[in-house]
């Protein structure tokens, strides 16, 4: 990230005042205002995922608010069109043919599900607009098939075979795990590719493995079937929503080993869903950790709060890093050209981003180092940096 990025945190109580907003109604958003440079959104603002959409908008808002008050990007001001794709596939895909066909975006941020951002991929293709995708973790996201990238389409986010590996070691090596259970997503390849993951690198024995599906509240059966069972960890690999009534559900039955999880758990909402007095031995991939003593992510994490009012998730973190790369492949192209924005993104080398330090490989997904979390009474106590 070019330091210029970072130029103007200090001022963010004026910039809360006259920022661009970013409060989208459910099939609506903020269009282009047709001047300087314009880049697109593409977030769950409502709906199932929304929890991920809306600190990713907002992320991305940061950034441009950051990024015009530093001289915006080729001297010109940044624009933001941003639209709710309603956390539905068709959606997402609409509201992507729209920005890059009305709006002419330069190119777009989002989706934040993998589901979403496949369903968004034509329509990119055919308009020949890049996509940077800031939490897509599904594997196959940026490939066509195993041999063929996807040209315009790049992500931020390690994988979800990352990051089932990551949690298959941790589980045996750091918690001596032999023996789990997995309670799995099977509705999304989200939920199903973290289990495939798991289990191809976990060495022990997988005692029991149970399903859900998005949407389900009540966990009494499968849990039931576990309880008693003789197992070291639960590895549950799913979305918020779920997760957070099924960790409740299980700790307030008495099932108290640890569960581990993916970058899913990365929401406030989880903890309310659970308590945080249920939240404890959990531990999940993160994205980057907010107990980092590193400036500028502090500088991000100030700025964040002092603009919304909130806490700045990782998914935040992770749309502020993709709008900051984008910004810097505008200006090594020394154009607003879609098809020059995409050969500059394809070589990124070094950004140093929020989220960590990357560069991107001929998948066009980056090379970076993950973090597991682990969390007592809802709080982060403890983290472990794992490299690729």
């Amino acid at each position: 990230m070019n330091k210029k990025y970072l130029v103007g945190l200090a001022s963010m109580a004026l910039l809360a005042a006259c920022g661009n907003g970013g409060n989208a109604e459910s099939g609506s958003g903020q269009g282009a205002s047709g001047e300087g440079v314009t880049i697109g959104g593409n977030f769950e603002l409502s709906g199932g995922a929304s929890a991920y959409g809306t600190p990713m908008n907002q992320g991305v808002q940061l950034a441009v608010d950051l990024i015009n008050e530093a001289g915006g990007v080729l001297g010109e001001e940044v624009s933001y069109a941003f639209y709710d794709n309603t956390s539905n596939p068709q959606e997402a895909a609409s509201v992507a043919t729209r920005l890059a066909t009305e709006d002419e975006v330069t190119a777009i941020i989002g989706p934040a599900t993998t589901g979403d951002a496949n369903a968004q991929t034509p329509a990119v293709t055919r308009a020949g607009v890049p996509a940077i995708l800031p939490a897509a973790t599904g594997d196959m996201v940026t490939m066509e098939d195993d041999e063929t990238v996807l040209e315009y389409i790049f992500r931020v986010c390690f994988q979800d075979s990352f990051q089932g590996e990551v949690l298959a070691n941790f589980a045996q090596n750091d918690l001596g795990a032999t023996k789990a259970v997995i309670l799995y997503d099977n509705s999304t390849d989200y939920g199903v590719g973290l289990k495939e993951a798991f289990e191809d690198v976990f060495t022990g024995e997988i005692t029991e493995s149970q399903t859900f599906v998005d949407g389900d509240t009540d966990f009494n059966a499968i849990l039931t079937k576990i309880k008693g069972q003789d197992f070291d960890v639960i590895f549950l690999p799913g979305y918020y929503e779920e997760a957070g009534l099924l960790i409740k559900q299980a700790r307030e039955m008495g099932i108290d080993q640890p569960i581990l999880g993916p970058d899913g758990f990365a929401n406030s909402t989880l903890l309310e869903l659970a308590s945080p007095d249920n939240v404890d031995n959990v531990y999940y991939t993160g994205h980057f950790t907010p107990n980092s003593e590193e400036p500028a992510l502090q500088e991000f994490l100030a700025a964040y709060e002092e603009k919304y009012d909130a806490e700045a998730d990782s998914f935040a973190a992770l749309a502020y890093d993709a709008a900051n790369l984008l910004f810097e492949a505008i200006e090594t192209a020394g154009s607003t050209d879609p098809a020059a924005v995409t050969a500059a993104i394809a070589e990124t080398t070094d950004f140093e981003g929020i989220t960590g330090t990357f560069s991107l490989d001929e998948n066009h997904n980056p090379i970076k180092n993950t973090y597991v979390i682990e969390l007592q009474d809802g709080e982060e106590v403890n983290h472990t940096i794992v490299k690729p």
